[in-house]
């Protein structure tokens, strides 16, 4: 017979020695997660303008050549497109030429996001700008002739703001920021969010000194005077800043 093992030979066993002599087990760390980083610029401007040219484009030209199978490239190639195409073509350039200048704004503090989708709608923002100030809700016209304000009315009949520019009267514009705002107010759903609707004409006939106005909440300007008023300080700290970037572009993404 095998001597007799010691009492603790149970406790010296290659295996109990092996996990004794183990570090104690513990859970691994978990990683931290990434840190969100915001581009502070969005969207390309004036993308859903140029996409809605070339689409009335392509389709008239597929109406004149299977209308005209034989002389259809020379009817296109003599004629003009209709004012209703050429205006969106024309749109595009006045948003891409603000969307540089807006860019060149983009920060930390100044995030830019251009041509933004309108759920629900074919309708979209040309550009929502969220800075120390507020968020400006932005509409970019490329039109001739000068900007101002008209108020009509008077003692026999209500006083209207009218919207002109040049000899015509645009203030159904006005009417199109002001639902703008709107949309992006319920969408943020907090009423206490500074919130402001801008027209800036980017080619108008703007006057050496002034003219910039305000016309039922909605500000009337150019380029280079928004770009100063966008600038400025304000009450919004980055963080701040950056909370109000994820929500502004989860409720209207790039068209």
């Amino acid at each position: 017979m095998n001597p007799a093992a010691p009492a603790d030979a149970e406790k010296t066993s290659p295996q109990t020695a092996l996990v004794s002599q183990t570090e104690p087990l513990t859970a691994p760390t978990p990683e931290a997660p990434p840190e969100l980083v915001l581009a502070h610029r969005e969207g390309v401007p004036g993308l859903s303008a140029r996409r809605e040219h070339e689409r009335r484009k392509a389709a008239r030209e597929n109406r004149v050549r299977s209308r005209h199978p034989k002389i259809g490239g020379l009817i296109l190639a003599l004629s003009e497109e209709p004012q209703s195409t050429k205006a969106w073509a024309v749109g595009s350039v006045g948003e891409e030429k603000l969307g540089r200048r807006l860019d060149s704004l983009a920060g930390p503090l100044v995030r830019v996001l251009h041509d933004r989708g309108i759920p629900g709608s074919r309708a979209n923002i040309d550009h929502i700008v969220i800075c120390p100030t507020g968020i400006f809700i932005i509409d970019a016209k490329r039109y001739k002739g000068r900007p101002e304000r008209r108020t009509e009315g008077g003692l026999f009949s209500p006083r209207v703001e009218k919207l002109f520019v040049g000899k015509r009267d645009r203030t159904k514009l006005v009417d199109g920021v002001l639902k703008q705002t709107d949309l992006v107010r319920d969408a943020l759903g907090d009423p206490d969010i500074p919130l402001k609707g801008v027209l800036c004409f980017v080619e108008a006939d703007w006057p050496m000194f002034g003219g910039d106005f305000h016309i039922r909440r909605v500000y009337v300007s150019w380029p280079k005077r928004l770009a100063a008023l966008l600038s400025r300080p304000g009450p919004l700290t980055e963080s701040q800043i950056d909370e109000l970037q994820i929500r502004v572009s989860a409720a209207f993404p790039a068209a």
